[in-house]
């Protein structure tokens, strides 16, 4: 059938005219859906906290090894980064001096013990030829004489230098033959299988402790429901565990605030060094925490705040504070209660003391959040 022009104009109006009444109505019902306000209450929860600190690990006993006297550096028995036990002889210097002294310092002793002995058969002959002011005289230079005996000894023993405690040794700070002189610095001892992990803890956390701990005598803190881990350079979790106590610094630095803290990790396998530096999570977990989704908060000025209707369902804009920020929700300290309704979705487009219909959803329903996040 054929069509006129003017009946095919006629026509394309009306097919116009209808594309744009459906296009109305599909604005006009997804102005309906962004308006649609969805309102939900507060909820208790037993979330776990994390609380991260920067932290500095650091060997049990760490010191230097010194040359206690001067002299060539005769011998080394160990190499950089080597094991060495307690007693173990790491150098040994030879002072030609100290050998000198001891010997001369022997036949001086020798000397004195002759004259005592001479004496002694004197003042025991019949009759007495000295006194016995002259035996007693001879006994005390013969016992300065091996006191001066055992001093060049214990001079000479400095010489060679042994390990005071098992050990790690660090770089050696001379070669084999090098003149050293008293005090020198020779390498470094660092006693590994212990590590204490500095971490500093802010003043009023620090106050949470102890209040949570209760009154005790004891100088170390016990974390009560906590769990303390060690996480490394590279992202893993040390495999091993100091427990839940922790030893306290005696002062607070009035300058950062802080107070230092130190948690004791066993190092079985010697995977941590002296120096390395990682981060302390503390683990806590708070019971029946008063929760609410990220979402249906805003911020002003630094603050965080929520719309709260009212049993008129007139919106009331409420500042809260809160206690921890974990993933996706966060643990509230003040300014909410279970009782009260707080708007989840539609949180811009409302304003104050303006009445609005919602849809109420139960907590839970309407949001899952991750009750476990750092």
């Amino acid at each position: 059938m054929k069509v006129s022009p003017i009946a095919a104009v006629i026509l394309g109006l009306v097919s116009l005219s209808l594309s744009a009444c459906d296009r109305m109505h599909a604005e006009e019902k997804e102005s309906h859906e962004q308006q649609k306000i969805v309102v939900t209450n507060p909820e208790t929860r037993n979330v776990t906290i994390t609380i991260p600190y920067v932290c500095q690990i650091r060997s049990q006993r760490n010191i230097e090894i010194k040359a206690l006297q001067e002299g060539y550096l005769e011998e080394i028995h160990l190499k950089e980064g080597q094991a060495v036990k307690r007693d173990e002889v790491m150098f040994k210097v030879r002072p030609v001096l100290y050998q000198t002294r001891l010997d001369a310092e022997r036949a001086k002793a020798n000397t004195a013990r002759i004259k005592y002995e001479n004496t002694w058969k004197l003042y025991n002959g019949t009759p007495p030829v000295v006194s016995i002011q002259e035996v007693r005289l001879a006994e005390a230079e013969l016992a300065e004489a091996d006191a001066k005996v055992k001093n060049a000894e214990a001079e000479l023993n400095f010489a060679t230098v042994r390990a005071p405690f098992d050990g790690i040794i660090d770089r050696l700070y001379k070669q084999q033959g090098s003149l050293v002189k008293k005090d020198e610095i020779l390498t470094v001892l660092s006693d590994n299988s212990l590590m204490w992990v500095y971490f500093n803890v802010p003043e009023a956390q620090y106050l949470d402790y102890k209040r949570r701990q209760g009154k005790t005598h004891d100088p170390r803190l016990t974390l009560a429901d906590s769990k303390i881990e060690l996480r490394l350079a590279d992202g893993s979790i040390f495999d091993q565990s100091p427990g839940n106590t922790v030893t306290i610094e005696g002062k607070v630095n009035n300058e950062t605030g802080n107070i230092a803290f130190r948690a004791d990790f066993p190092n079985p396998d010697g995977l941590l060094r002296h120096g390395q530096t990682g981060t302390i999570l503390i683990h806590r977990t708070k019971k029946n925490a008063i929760v609410i989704p990220q979402r249906a908060t805003f911020e002003i000025l630094d603050k965080q705040y929520v719309w709260v209707v009212g049993e008129d369902h007139v919106v009331h804009q409420r500042l809260i504070t809160v206690e921890h920020e974990l993933e996706d929700i966060f643990v509230i300290k003040s300014g909410l209660e279970l009782k009260d309704k707080i708007i989840l979705e539609g949180v811009q487009q409302v304003h104050e003391n303006e009445k609005v219909e919602y849809e109420f959803h139960k907590p839970g329903e309407a949001t899952h959040p991750k009750y476990h996040a750092e």
